[in-house]
């Protein structure tokens, strides 16, 4: 049986099109499950008999088992789902005052061992799959309705673009305007720098937003916390980045978590300006989320304030965002399903 939820609409028009069905059949499945998040075929009233017992007896609909849910003191809230094979993956919901952004992982651990991130200590074990992906946003919502989830980002545990198949078909779905309707700009996906995969994502033209961890703009410290660097250069990657700029005409964004003497120098703030002036680009600048699994700790107000003026006279656009849900460990850096 296949997971209704594993499909875009267009999947489903190839499968229900051969059995000879009407080609509206999905956009009516889509507005059942996505709209009215009726999730029994049987009740799906506006569709022939035949046609539900067909999508009975031929796909099923998965869940996600919510174990846990933590509310933080900043109404941050983080989610512990349980998949079928007993994996555990996190989820992270960032209330704001005119958006609820959702914060989805796409893999079960991590290969890139980036380190500042707890998600990659206990090592990588599987992709999630596309229903896994969707499920995310829609257990979510339904948790937290009537309230509406507003904004993605592909900023959880693992390396989105290194499940590029899977990641494209759920944005297909969120995109789709049968179902979720999520627009283009309202959606996130956040890279260490998979340079192919940037590429690839240029050529498909989805209009989403992209967000680089950059963390340093200085070569030698940037391989340090982030080993990927060395198969994947930044030069290299910034111009896949000035590549995929000109194309969505649309700023791409440097992730830039700010560790106590390690990347909040002058000399690191004025690297970063003069990076931010070759590509369009805005900077989010995050103090560093304490971790006892590193040495790493954040930067003093000082330092901060040090480095906003740096990039202040530079004419650098950026904004400091203040660390959202660390008393629930639902901060950058700071996912990783430990419980269990």
């Amino acid at each position: 049986m296949i997971d209704i939820k594993s499909l875009t609409r267009e999947d489903l028009e190839r499968i229900l099109f051969k059995k000879g069905f009407p080609k509206f059949s999905p956009i009516q499945i889509f507005t059942w499950v996505y709209r009215k998040r009726v999730e029994d075929f049987s009740k799906m009233t506006d569709l022939s008999k035949k046609l539900r017992k067909y999508l009975s007896e031929n796909f099923y609909f998965s869940r996600l088992e919510l174990k846990e849910r933590k509310i933080s003191l900043d109404t941050t809230e983080k989610f512990l789902f349980k998949l079928k094979d007993n994996s555990l993956i996190e989820t992270v919901l960032i209330p704001e005052e005119k958006r609820k952004t959702l914060c989805i992982s796409t893999q079960v651990g991590c290969k890139y061992k980036c380190k500042f991130c707890v998600s990659g200590l206990g090592g990588f074990k599987r992709n999630l799959e596309v229903a896994e992906i969707i499920n995310q946003f829609l257990e979510v919502g339904d948790l937290i309705s009537p309230k509406k989830i507003t904004n993605i980002v592909f900023m959880g545990i693992g390396e989105p673009l290194d499940n590029f198949e899977n990641l494209i078909k759920a944005i297909k779905i969120f995109m789709d305007n049968k179902g979720i309707y999520l627009g283009k700009r309202k959606i996130c996906i956040s890279t260490v720098g998979i340079t192919p995969k940037i590429k690839e994502l240029i050529k498909l033209s989805l209009g989403v937003k992209l967000s680089l961890s950059l963390h340093s703009a200085i070569l030698e410290k940037r391989t340090k916390i982030i080993p990927v660097n060395k198969k994947y250069p930044l030069p290299e990657v910034l111009t896949a980045l000035g590549e995929f700029v000109k194309k969505e005409k649309f700023p791409v964004t440097f992730e830039y978590i700010l560790i106590r003497g390690f990347n909040s120098s002058k000399e690191d703030a004025q690297e970063l300006a003069s990076l931010s002036k070759k590509i369009k680009c805005k900077i989010n600048l995050i103090p560093y989320n304490p971790s006892p699994h590193f040495n790493w700790q954040p930067p003093s107000e000082q330092e901060v304030e040090n480095f906003k003026e740096i990039l202040k006279k530079e004419g650098v656009f950026f904004t400091l965002r203040r660390p959202r849900g660390k008393d629930i460990e639902a901060g950058c850096g700071q996912l990783r399903a430990r419980f269990l």
